[in-house]
C-alpha cells in the first residue's frame, strides 16, 4: 500500500510550536515497530460499553499496522462486536495515538508477509490456515493459532517528547 498522507492537519499545541509533520510520526513507525520492544497498547470497547486495553506486539508493514490476537481473548471478542479501536504507541521522540478500525486478515499472501515480518523481528510466526502460529506468544495471547488484524487509521494524534516539540492531529479520509 502506498504511504497515506493526511487530508487535514490541526495544530493542538498551546505553546506556539508549529504543527508536527506527519512524516515525523510515519518515519518513527517504520523504524520503531520493526522490533517487538516498542510499547503498544490496543484500546477496544466491550459489548457493554466498558473500555478494555491490552499490550500488543504491533508490526508496521508496507504502510499498514498489524497485530495478532487469540480468537477467544477479550480484545478479539471486542473487535468482533465493534472493530473501532485505538493504538497508543511510545515512539522515539513522539507519543502517538491512532484511532481506526481493526479488520481480520485472512488472505494467504498478506498472512505470509506478516508472518515473515514478525519472524524477521524476532517472533518465529508461521501461517496456519487463515491465522498465524508460533512456538510461543505472550502469556495472555491464548493458545494458537492467532488471528492477524490490520488497523485502518482515520485519525492520529502526536505529541513530541523531544525537540522540536508540538502536538498535532492528523485526519486520513
Amino acid at each position: 500500500m502506498p504511504q497515506r498522507e493526511p487530508t487535514s492537519t490541526t495544530n493542538l499545541d498551546i505553546y506556539d510550536d508549529p504543527a508536527l509533520p506527519w512524516s515525523r510520526a510515519h518515519e518513527r513507525l517504520k523504524v520503531d515497530l520493526v522490533e517487538m520492544s516498542t510499547p503498544v497498547f490496543l484500546g477496544t470497547t466491550r459489548p457493554d460499553g466498558r473500555p478494555h486495553s491490552a499490550g500488543i506486539g504491533a508490526l508496521w508493514l508496507d504502510d499498514d499496522l498489524y497485530f495478532t490476537s487469540g480468537p477467544d481473548t477479550r480484545k478479539s471478542r471486542n473487535l468482533a462486536a465493534n472493530p473501532s479501536c485505538t493504538l497508543s504507541i511510545r515512539l522515539q521522540g513522539i507519543d502517538l495515538i491512532l484511532e481506526g478500525e481493526a479488520t481480520r486478515v485472512t488472505d494467504p499472501e498478506t498472512l505470509t508477509a506478516v508472518a515473515r515480518a514478525y519472524s524477521e523481528g524476532g517472533w518465529p510466526a508461521e501461517v496456519d490456515g487463515d491465522a498465524l502460529t508460533a512456538p510461543y506468544s505472550a502469556p495472555s495471547a491464548g493458545p494458537p493459532p492467532w488471528h492477524a488484524y490490520r488497523i485502518t487509521v482515520h485519525t492520529a494524534f502526536g505529541v513530541a517528547t523531544t525537540e522540536p516539540y508540538g502536538a498535532t492531529r492528523w485526519r486520513f479520509h
